[in-house]
């Protein structure tokens, strides 16, 4: 009788550990695929060419030979940083139109300017080396993207760190009459821009920044803008999964007072 009964009171306490396992599983992974999901977000696309790696996705337009926009889920630096030797460039073997070649940037004057930065992908190698395809580039002037886009890229990974991860969907303008580079004429972007989005606790919170890509010293808020006026310039929608509501406020906004600056 003794026997049986300690054999009940194990079995049932076996049950409830794994019951109660179970729920911490299921609360951390819900809460994973919350705040870490990269593919949450995605902008509409223009030309249907839409590809997801590991950390990041985005619009590739072959016309232009760079993507539209590249979205991604950038983590706090608590989750880890780690040093990882810098890989070649290579072409994106996912792009069904082929991305252009690295080669287009020699001697061009360029830099291979990152869209999805590879210091925002630091917790991982893999991470890390995805953003050396050639579709994640577009020619920037070096005292652009080593100035006030390397500001803007450092900035932004201290707002992912205060509150605990962010949204990020960046680009280059792409239109008419742009110069190029290469012998695929790479389309040299006149302006850059990056919009950010977060819920930090319980309240949305988005800004947007459109940069002329040339050398400037002036301070990262001078060139917030609204969401809105990028979506005009663009045929992008950048954020359709939000509630109408919520997207329409969030987007008019030229504010950036709400961001620490």
């Amino acid at each position: 009788m003794k026997k049986s009964l300690s054999f009940h009171w194990i079995l049932i306490l076996f049950i409830s550990l794994f019951l109660f396992s179970s729920s911490i599983g299921l609360t951390t992974k819900s809460a994973s695929l919350q705040d870490h999901n990269p593919f949450a977000y995605l902008p509409t696309s223009t030309t249907k060419q839409v590809i997801k790696h590991s950390y990041y996705a985005l619009s590739y337009n072959e016309k232009y030979e760079q993507a539209e926009w590249v979205s991604y889920f950038l983590r706090s630096e608590n989750e880890g940083i780690g040093h990882f030797k810098r890989p070649r460039f290579i072409k994106d073997p996912k792009v069904t139109t082929k991305s252009a070649v690295s080669d287009n940037y020699k001697k061009s004057g360029y830099d291979r300017g990152h869209l999805c930065a590879a210091a925002d992908m630091r917790f991982s190698k893999l991470a890390f080396d995805d953003t050396f395809y050639t579709s994640n580039v577009a020619p920037q002037k070096h005292n652009f993207n080593d100035g006030i886009w390397k500001q803007l890229e450092e900035k932004s990974r201290y707002w992912a760190t205060k509150y605990n991860g962010i949204y990020v969907v960046t680009g280059g303008i792409l239109q008419k009459g742009l110069p190029t580079i290469g012998f695929e004429k790479v389309a040299i972007p006149n302006y850059f821009y990056k919009i950010l989005y977060c819920n930090y606790q319980g309240k949305n919170k988005m800004v947007a920044f459109l940069i002329p890509s040339v050398k400037s010293k002036e301070p990262l808020y001078r060139f917030v803008v609204s969401v809105d006026s990028i979506e005009k310039m663009t045929g992008i929608d950048f954020f359709p999964q939000l509630n109408d509501s919520v997207e329409n406020e969030l987007e008019r906004k030229s504010d950036y007072k709400a961001w620490a600056f």
